[in-house]
């Protein structure tokens, strides 16, 4: 019931939704920033020893945000027509990059950045998570890295790990489908699913 009120405020009342990111990030600042940052540390240095291939994953820096907008203009319109987490102008990446319960992370190839993904922490331990790769970089196991970083680090603070997914965006459904983690909660309106990632 929480999630579809959310959901519904998210897409309908950007003000009052901007609100409640700032009271929870706000909270999330002094109870659970400090946690974050070790478990985010923690992931990362696991993943370099077990070695992430040619790409380099990482959490973006403000100097980043440029190429992020580049990203994510460059994509397909239709790429994006379930991808909506935030604005992608400049102002609104910069805004969400000062939430201290939104960890923007990147992927990298050299200096260019090939893929956004995200977790977006509440105080009621819930972790929302989404990703979008760039269309040139697909199927050559990126996805799977972030997943690996999305999950370990909500895992690692005691967060459950969730998302909501458009049954009509068939990418995701299609990349789901061999998800192994994924358990699919209850459907919310609008033909979206609310599912769980859980731990084997």
């Amino acid at each position: 019931m929480v999630e579809k009120i959310f959901l519904f405020i998210k897409h309908n009342f950007k003000c009052l939704w901007g609100f409640i990111e700032w009271i929870n990030g706000l909270f999330f600042l002094f109870i659970y920033k400090t946690k974050m940052d070790y478990a985010i540390t923690g992931v990362l240095h696991h993943l370099i020893q077990k070695e992430s291939g040619n790409y380099n994953y990482r959490k973006i820096a403000v100097s980043d945000l440029n190429n992020l907008q580049i990203l994510i203009n460059s994509q397909v319109k239709d790429d994006l027509k379930f991808f909506n987490p935030h604005g992608f102008d400049l102002k609104s990446l910069e805004r969400q990059y000062k939430n201290p319960a939104f960890l923007m992370m990147g992927a990298f190839d050299g200096d260019k950045m090939i893929g956004y993904f995200f977790l977006r922490f509440f105080i009621n331990k819930k972790c929302f998570v989404g990703r979008l790769i760039d269309k040139d970089y697909r199927g050559k196991g990126i996805g799977q890295v972030m997943n690996t970083i999305m999950y370990e680090t909500a895992w690692k603070m005691g967060f459950r790990c969730l998302s909501t997914i458009s049954k009509n965006n068939e990418m995701v459904m299609k990349a789901h489908a061999r998800n192994p983690y994924m358990k699919i909660l209850k459907e919310l309106d609008n033909d979206y699913l609310l599912v769980e990632f859980v731990r084997q």
